[in-house]
Order: structure tokens, then sequence, then C-alpha cells
């Protein structure tokens, strides 16, 4: 008698996306695995056979939203001007964040301000920042090459604050404040650069 495996029956992408919004929504204690398995629309034992257990659905969630979000890093590395770049880059921030269609605020924030499961997850979180803390340095980097920048300007530091206003954007963003004092901020930092 011959024996022929059965295929998944699913998209891999579309269910891991359906679990990505519920973590990121509820977080990952609160994230029950029956909520998972009803919002994935898979089985348990698809679930358990495709990402062996709940903290390696979560780790590969955040990578998925991970992957999702490198167009907006794109947007420093393609802008024409620093000044350019930064506001682009915040705008569309910005309305990500408050996009109702959405949990709020940002995953990988989330993820960062609950305790996080295990040491990988720490580091994809940390990984995450730096990336964009990176992103925003080389950025400022060419402004004082072409000379927008000031040589003076310690574009470390700016590329760390700039991180921690897109953090803050997410905290606010979550707690439902107005995003237009995001964006207003970010017009005061910018015009201050």
């Amino acid at each position: 008698m011959l024996l022929i495996a059965r295929t998944k029956e699913f998209n891999k992408d579309q269910v891991l996306h359906q679990a990505m919004l519920l973590f990121w929504e509820k977080g990952y204690e609160a994230a029950s695995i029956p909520d998972l398995l009803e919002v994935m629309g898979i089985s348990r034992s698809s679930l358990y056979d495709t990402f062996s257990d709940k903290q390696t659905l979560y780790t590969a969630a955040l990578e998925h939203y991970k992957e999702g979000s490198v167009y907006k890093q794109a947007i420093l590395e393609r802008a024409s001007t620093v000044r350019d770049g930064i506001f682009q880059f915040f705008e569309h921030h910005i309305a990500s964040a408050y996009d109702t269609s959405l949990p709020g605020g940002c995953f990988v924030t989330n993820a960062a301000t609950t305790e996080s499961p295990d040491e990988k997850i720490n580091e994809l979180i940390k990984t995450s920042f730096l990336d964009l803390e990176l992103a925003f340095c080389e950025l400022l980097e060419k402004g004082q090459q072409s000379g927008e920048i000031d040589k003076t300007t310690d574009i470390k530091t700016l590329s760390y604050l700039l991180l921690n206003l897109h953090q803050s954007i997410n905290i606010m963003a979550k707690t439902g404040q107005d995003p237009e004092r995001a964006k207003e901020m970010i017009s005061f930092v910018i015009a201050g650069v």
C-alpha cells in the first residue's frame, strides 16, 4: 500500500500574518493557542508541524513584521536630502502607527515593552532598533558629506534621537494620542537639523 503525505492546505505567509496581528494586538502571553488557531484558521497539528511551538511562531511573526517594514528604511536610503528623507520617513511612519486597520503602534515596540520569552526574540528586537538607527546615521553622514548638515553635528546622537522619536510615536499611537502632535514634533526636529 502506497502512502502519500498530505500537503499543507494553507498559505504559510497568510497564517503567519494573522498570527502576527494577534500577537501585535494581545502580546505573547495573552495570545492563547486556541486564539491563534482561530485567527490562523489551521489545526493544532498544523501549527505544531509548521512552527514547532508558540515561541517559534512568535519569533517568526516578529521576523515577518520586520521584513514587511524594510520599505520604511528604504525611504531613508533613497532620500535626495536629509530633511526630505526624515520628513518622508516619519510621515509614512506616523500614518502606519495610527492606521486603524492595524493593532496600533508597532509590533516590535510592543514586544520590546513587554517581557520577551527568550533571548532570540530580545536579539531580534535589539537588531531591529540598531538597523533603524544605522539607517538614520547613514543618511545623516550623507548630509554631512554634501554640506547639508554641519560637520560638527553629532550625528550618532542625532540618529539615536530619531530612533527614540520613532519609538515614542509608536507608544503615543498605541495610547490614542493626536497624530497631528507627532507631525508637529517631527517638523520641529527637522527644522533644527
